[in-house]
């Protein structure tokens, strides 16, 4: 509807939405306050200076008084148990905007678009590589509920979430490999995945970080080996020259 450019849709219409920022984002910003906002809704941003949960106030009270004001709270946090806790106490919809676990509307995102592009995501193969961050367990989440080839390459000791690889592996729905090779990842790829090597938060990794993930950069003899027709997706921002070429 939004795309369409139709604004007579607005089921949000008198609705507000509370927008927890503890960890800074453009486009977490952007994109959920002006689709609030074209679907007839307000939403109030709440950065780091103002909100300050299990630190300043408790997540808990923080939780029940941005639910006596507003429809639904959407929270970018570091720790996922942050998250957790709001849901538990809040009387409205919580969003999780991301966590250090897992970014779930990032994901549905690109599975939107992958869609948009080829037609749906069955039999599809994506190929992440990189980090076996955050972004790789959202993946995982979503192999567990619909049909596709997830395959996650990353350097030794960087590997995603046993229990959620488990859980995404024992849903037997989509198939789903853990390698340490990128090149054999990537063969026949269909969509190729990458996020920073070091994430906000872990800077201070970085040059160790750089060491331990040469190989991993997507470059063009590493996109040779994948579909001729292959997409490639970043859930950004990027370090051009670092995790992808130019």
């Amino acid at each position: 509807m939004i795309k369409s450019g139709d604004r007579t849709f607005q089921p949000l219409k008198g609705k507000s939405m509370a927008m927890i920022f503890a960890k800074p984002s453009m486009r977490t910003r952007v994109s959920f306050e002006t689709g609030f906002f074209l679907l007839g809704g307000h939403a109030i941003y709440l950065g780091p200076d103002d909100i300050q949960m299990g630190k300043r106030e408790e997540t808990r009270d923080v939780a029940r008084v941005l639910s006596g004001y507003n429809d639904l709270i959407m929270a970018r946090v570091f720790a996922h148990q942050d998250i957790l806790d709001l849901a538990k106490y809040a009387s409205v919809p919580v969003i999780n905007g991301l966590s250090d676990y897992n970014h779930p509307c990032q994901i549905m995102a690109d599975a939107l678009t992958i869609m948009e592009h080829l037609g749906g995501l069955e039999g599809v193969k994506v190929v992440y590589v990189g980090d076996g961050n955050n972004i790789v367990h959202s993946w995982l989440l979503l192999a567990s509920v619909l049909p596709f080839h997830f395959v996650c390459a990353c350097p030794k000791g960087f590997e995603p979430d046993h229990t959620t690889v488990e859980k995404a592996k024992n849903a037997g729905i989509s198939k789903i490999e853990i390698t340490n090779d990128p090149a054999e990842a990537v063969r026949g790829a269909n969509i190729v995945y990458t996020d920073v090597w070091a994430s906000m938060g872990q800077k201070d990794e970085a040059a160790y970080r750089y060491e331990r993930f040469k190989g991993f950069q997507i470059n063009e003899a590493l996109m040779k080996l994948a579909d001729p027709d292959v997409l490639f997706m970043h859930c950004l921002p990027a370090e051009r020259g670092i995790e992808v070429t130019d």
